[in-house]
């Protein structure tokens, strides 16, 4: 008779265990989208001060190419906006977009930055 008690204890566990199973793979899965909008954002970024810095780089160039690299990553990162600063010795990139979420209504905003020394040829 006593394995009669504990029939039905696999479902009991399973209800209870599932839907904390999905949630961790919920956030899981929010994190990671967060953190590839995030990369991609750093990586516009990077090219963009790059592009800036080159020898004869202007500012249009630093904002057309972090621009278009954020843009190539599709969905990764919305509402992309790409300020560019030149100053003497370094240009400065950064990019702020919204990256994706699972949860309906809510997009994360992220900003990433990237600062690289200007060429100069004596």
């Amino acid at each position: 008779m006593e394995g009669s008690r504990e029939r039905g204890s696999v479902s009991i566990q399973m209800v209870l265990l599932m839907p904390t199973l999905l949630l961790v793979v919920w956030i899981a899965l929010g994190a990671a989208m967060y953190f590839y909008g995030r990369t991609t954002a750093l990586a516009a970024a990077q090219a963009g001060a790059t592009a800036g810095a080159a020898e004869h780089g202007t500012t249009a160039d630093c904002v057309r190419t972090a621009t278009d690299l954020a843009s190539r990553a599709g969905d990764s990162l919305a509402g992309i906006t790409v300020t560019c600063q030149m100053g003497a010795q370094t240009v400065i990139a950064v990019v702020t977009g919204n990256t994706l979420s699972l949860v309906p209504g809510w997009e994360p905003a992220t900003t990433q930055s990237a600062t690289v020394p200007r060429e100069e040829i004596s």
